[in-house]
């Protein structure tokens, strides 16, 4: 599966664009410098210290959104 990993500040950028998704980045566990990564599908997963954990998803076309917050494409 591919992904593109960011920080928890740059979803947080990415996410005040998007009215659709109602997620709670703190409840979560998300911090400014977490690492995140999104896989194709949208769904958005939070690194912990045992592994990687599903903290959400994102809808509609978030593809343009993440290459440009980001600068990356999915690998």
């Amino acid at each position: 599966m591919k992904f593109v990993e960011m920080t928890g500040h740059t979803l947080e950028r990415l996410l005040q664009e998007d009215d659709s998704l109602d997620l709670d980045l703190k409840a979560a566990g998300v911090r400014e410098h977490s690492v995140v990564r999104v896989n194709e599908q949208g769904d958005i997963e939070l690194r912990r210290p045992e592994g990687w954990d599903v903290i959400g998803g994102l809808l509609g076309d978030f593809r343009p959104r993440i290459r440009r917050f980001t600068g990356m494409e999915w690998a």
